[in-house]
């Protein structure tokens, strides 16, 4: 286990300086967009539980107007009306995660984990559920790929984040936990490869079938 960390630590440096470098003009022209868009900075700064529950500061690119968080919960579904017109276009294609590449760069992140969740949701977590600290938080991971629509999902509902509660929460931990106890190199670049195929061809439907991602049962039985 400790080669595959220093691996995945050697995996994440690389492949983020690499790709910040390449993106660069695409990281300028999103940030004009978002800047000349709406009032506001150009980064979301989120306060999220990193490894071991250490906090930190995830990046986005802003997407909604400037403190969303005061006007609404966390959990954001596709007709909410604080996202911006280049935060909808954003959102489609994944391009507000892209700043996540510094968080990579400074070891608070990861390209592959679970996603990290905001304070108040890990305080909650059960003594299971804390193992999902246990790991670097990432970029993508199987529950990422598994609700790539999660606003679509939230979409028309009164109160998103109970939405988010009953229909995403349960299956996003069960996937990150599996993760945690199956983690390697080669599910590593599984997900960022299938993570990869979906972004280059968001408007095609992605159905992901094998074993680890079939939780379609567990959230129809949810609602």
């Amino acid at each position: 286990m400790f080669e595959y960390r220093i691996l995945k630590r050697l995996f994440d440096v690389t492949l983020a300086c690499i790709g910040t470098f390449l993106l660069s003009p695409v990281l300028i022209f999103v940030a004009l967009a978002v800047k000349l868009d709406s009032p506001g900075p150009v980064f979301y700064r989120g306060m999220r539980a990193g490894f071991q529950g250490k906090p930190f500061f995830m990046l986005k690119f802003r997407t909604m107007v400037a403190n969303a968080e005061r006007l609404g919960g966390f959990s954001t579904s596709l007709d909410d009306p604080r996202i911006t017109r280049v935060g909808k276009w954003l959102r489609k294609y994944k391009l507000d995660e892209l700043p996540q590449l510094f968080n990579v760069i400074v070891g608070q992140m990861s390209f592959v984990g679970p996603r990290p969740e905001v304070l108040s949701e890990t305080a909650n977590y059960s003594s299971e559920e804390r193992a999902l600290l246990s790991v670097v938080p990432g970029i993508s991971d199987w529950a990422s790929l598994r609700f790539a629509n999660e606003g679509e999902i939230l979409k028309g509902s009164p109160d998103p984040h109970e939405a988010y509660r009953l229909l995403i929460r349960p299956e996003k931990i069960r996937l990150g936990l599996r993760y945690v106890r199956e983690r390697s190199f080669f599910v590593d670049v599984k997900i960022i490869t299938q993570t990869l195929t979906r972004v280059a061809f968001s408007h095609v439907a992605f159905g992901l079938e094998s074993e680890s991602e079939k939780p379609n049962e567990r959230i129809s039985s949810a609602t």
